[in-house]
C-alpha cells in the first residue's frame, strides 16, 4: 500500500516541478517583453479563450495552465478578464485531450528532455539556456502525466475500489466529492476522466454515476490553483483561481440539478459508455464557457470589489504619486508621473551600487537583492505606462503630449538599463564568483571608477529630466565618448595579454571587456533617457550623434 502512495506523491511532485520549470523558463527567456507579448496575444476574451485551449491541448493539463495563468495574473502580466477567458479555454482544452488521447504525447517526453538538456548546457547563450528549461519542464510534465495515468490503471480492478464505487454510485453529490479529491491528489483531470471512461466501459459504474464523477474531476482541477497558486497577503492574487472555481461550481450545481435529463440526452447521442463520458465532459465545459464568456466583464468587476488590492506602503514597487483623480487635470497627472519616474532612477542607482559590491567585494547575497530591484523597476514602469496611456489624449495640449512622451521615454530607457544590469552585469558577477576569477588592482580601480561614473550620469539624467537644460544634455551626451574610449583601451589590453601568453590574465581581461561593453550599453540608455529628447527639441540631436 505504501509503494503506490509514494509513486503517486512522486509523480505529482514531478508534475509540479515541470510546471515550475516551464514558468520560470518562459519568464527568463522573454523577460520584460513577456508583458507586451501576452498583452498582444490576449487583447480580447475570444483570443484568450483560444490561447487557453491551445496551451492546455499542448501541455495536456488544465491544472498546469491554471497554475501558470494564476501566477501571471497575480503579477498583473495578464488582465483579469482575459485570464478568466484563458481558464475557460483551458477547461475546454482538456476535453480535446480526452477525445483524442489515442495519440500518446508522452512519447515526445524523452526527446523534449534531451533537447532541453542540450540547450540548458549552453551557458554562453542565456536565451538558449533558459529556453532549455522550458523544454525540460514540458518533457517532465508529459512524463509525469503519463505515469499518473498508468498508475491509476492499476487501481481499475481493485476489489476495494469496485466496492466503494458500487456504494456511492447512487449518490451523485458523493461522486462529485470523491472525484474532486482524486483529481486534487493526482493534479490531472485528464487522468481521472480517462479512468472514469475505463470504469464506465467495464460496467463498474453506471453512466449517471460516471457523469457525476466527471463533474467532480472538473471541480478538483479548479481546486488546485486555489491551493497552490500565488501565495501572499494580497487578496487580488486570488481573484483568478477563486473566480475559476466559482464558475466551475455554478456549472456543476446546474448540471447536478439536471443530471437525469442530461444523462438521457448524452446517451442518445452515443450509447457507448466510454464515448458518452467523453462527450459529457466536452459538452459540460463548452456550456460553461458559453454561459460565462459574455459575462466576464461584470464578473471580473465583482471579483475586484470582493478581493481588492492590499496596499503595502513598505512595498517599493507600489506607486506613490499616480493619483487616478489627478487625470482630470492632465498637468497635475503628468507632474505626478514625473515624480514617480524619478523613483526608477533611485532604484536603478541602487542596482548599480549592488553590481559594484558584487563585482569588487564578491558579495553573493547582493545579486539576489539586485534582481529583486529589477522586478520593482519593471512594476513601476508598467504602472507609469498604464497611468499615462489612460489619460484622455483630447485633454492634452501640444506641450502636454511632448511631456508625456518624455516621461515614457525616460522610464522606458531606465527599464532597459535595468534589464542590462539584471541579465548581463549580474550574470558576469555570478560567473566571476563561480569560476573564482580575480581582477587586478588596476582592473578593480577602472571598473569601480566607471560604475561611479554611471551613477553620476544617472543623477545628471534625473536632474536633466526635470530641468530640460540643453547644456546639461550636451555634457551627458558627451559621456558616450568616455565609455567608448574605455572599451577600446580594454580591447587593446586584452589582445596584448593574449599575445603575451598570459592565459589566466586573459580570462579576467575578457570578463572586463564584457563588463565594459555592458557599461557602455547602460550609459547609452541613460543618455537616451534624458539627453536625447532635449537635444532633439533644440535641433542638436543629429549633430550630437554625428560627433559621437
Amino acid at each position: 500500500m505504501l509503494s503506490p502512495l509514494l509513486d503517486l506523491a512522486g509523480f505529482i511532485a514531478l508534475l509540479l516541478w515541470g510546471t515550475h520549470m516551464v514558468k520560470t523558463g518562459i519568464q527568463r527567456t522573454f523577460g520584460a517583453g513577456l508583458r507586451t507579448a501576452l498583452a498582444h496575444a490576449l487583447r480580447d476574451r475570444v483570443r484568450a479563450f483560444l490561447v487557453g485551449l491551445g496551451v492546455t491541448a499542448v501541455l495536456q493539463s488544465s491544472t498546469a495552465t491554471g497554475l501558470m495563468t494564476a501566477s501571471l495574473a497575480a503579477g498583473e502580466v495578464v488582465a483579469l478578464v482575459p485570464a478568466l477567458a484563458v481558464m475557460l479555454g483551458a477547461n475546454v482544452g482538456t476535453t480535446l485531450i480526452v477525445q483524442a488521447f489515442s495519440f500518446d504525447a508522452s512519447a515526445a517526453s524523452p526527446a523534449l528532455i534531451l533537447i532541453g538538456v542540450m540547450m540548458f548546457r549552453r551557458e554562453s547563450s542565456p536565451g538558449v539556456h533558459d529556453l532549455g528549461r522550458v523544454f525540460i519542464g514540458l518533457g517532465l510534465m508529459l512524463l509525469a502525466l503519463h505515469q499518473l495515468l498508468e498508475l491509476m490503471k492499476g487501481f481499475e480492478h481493485a476489489p476495494s475500489l469496485q466496492l466503494l464505487l458500487g456504494a456511492v454510485s447512487t449518490k451523485p453529490l458523493l461522486d462529485v466529492f470523491l472525484a474532486a479529491g482524486l483529481t486534487w491528489a493526482a493534479h490531472s483531470s485528464v487522468a481521472v476522466v480517462l479512468l472514469v471512461m475505463s470504469l464506465a466501459a467495464n460496467g463498474v459504474v453506471p453512466p449517471e454515476a460516471a457523469f457525476a464523477l466527471v463533474l467532480g474531476a472538473n471541480l478538483g482541477t479548479a481546486v488546485n490553483p486555489v491551493l497552490e497558486g500565488p501565495s501572499g497577503d494580497d487578496p487580488a492574487a486570488r481573484r483568478l483561481p477563486l473566480g475559476n472555481l466559482v464558475t466551475r461550481g455554478v456549472g456543476i450545481a446546474l448540471a447536478l440539478v439536471a443530471l437525469d435529463p442530461l444523462s438521457r440526452l448524452v446517451l442518445q447521442l452515443d450509447p457507448d459508455p466510454a464515448r458518452a463520458v467523453a462527450n459529457f465532459h466536452m459538452l459540460f465545459n463548452v456550456a460553461v464557457a458559453a454561459l460565462f464568456l459574455p459575462l466576464l466583464t461584470p464578473y471580473a468587476a465583482i471579483l475586484r470589489r470582493l478581493l481588492p488590492h492590499r496596499i503595502d506602503p513598505a512595498d517599493p514597487s507600489t506607486p506613490l504619486y499616480l493619483d487616478p483623480a489627478a487625470k482630470e487635470s492632465p498637468i497635475v497627472a503628468l507632474g505626478g508621473a514625473a515624480r514617480e519616474a524619478l523613483r526608477l532612477a533611485d532604484v536603478l542607482e541602487a542596482m548599480l551600487i549592488d553590481v559594484r559590491d558584487a563585482l569588487l567585494k564578491g558579495d553573493r547575497g547582493i545579486i539576489s537583492e539586485a534582481k529583486r530591484r529589477d522586478d520593482v523597476l519593471d512594476r513601476l514602469n508598467t504602472a507609469i505606462k498604464t497611468y499615462l496611456t489612460s489619460i484622455d489624449p483630447d485633454d492634452l495640449g501640444p506641450a502636454d503630449h511632448r511631456r508625456l512622451n518624455e516621461i515614457l521615454t525616460f522610464t522606458m530607457h531606465l527599464e532597459y538599463a535595468g534589464d542590462v544590469v539584471d541579465r548581463n552585469l549580474l550574470a558576469h558577477a555570478s560567473k566571476r564568483l563561480k569560476r573564482g576569477l580575480s581582477f587586478s588592482k588596476g582592473e578593480e580601480a577602472r571598473l569601480g571608477a566607471l560604475i561611479d561614473r554611471l551613477i553620476v550620469n544617472l543623477r545628471t539624467a534625473a536632474s536633466l529630466f526635470m530641468t530640460d537644460d540643453p547644456r546639461a544634455a550636451r555634457l551627458l551626451a558627451d559621456e558616450k565618448v568616455a565609455f567608448r574610449e574605455a572599451e577600446t583601451s580594454a580591447t587593446l589590453s586584452h589582445f596584448e595579454r593574449l599575445r603575451s601568453g598570459r592565459t589566466e590574465a586573459a580570462r579576467t581581461s575578457a570578463l572586463t571587456l564584457e563588463l565594459l561593453r555592458d557599461f557602455k550599453l547602460v550609459n547609452s540608455h541613460i543618455v537616451a533617457a534624458a539627453a536625447y529628447p532635449v537635444l532633439e527639441r533644440t535641433g542638436e540631436l543629429l549633430q550630437s550623434r554625428i560627433a559621437l
